[in-house]
């Protein structure tokens, strides 16, 4: 997989033209989800559906809380 073979997409609230540093998922890609930065779209992260699942629900679960 390249970076290539990803559409990234970005949450609806980073949508905003004057909102450029948001979090972008591509999940196009059969079997794989891929993460990055738009402002570091050349650093992508990819993994598998399970390890998304697993990552997010300990984002809404707290685990990375950075205000704790």
């Amino acid at each position: 997989m390249s970076e290539t073979d990803f559409r990234f997409v970005s949450a609806a609230a980073c949508r905003d033209a004057r909102v450029n540093n948001c979090p972008q998922v591509a999940v196009n890609v059969a079997g794989a989800v891929a993460f990055r930065d738009s402002e570091h779209p050349g650093i992508v992260v990819t993994m598998t559906a399970d390890q998304w699942t697993t990552l997010t629900d300990a984002i809404k679960a707290g685990e990375f809380d950075l205000t704790a």
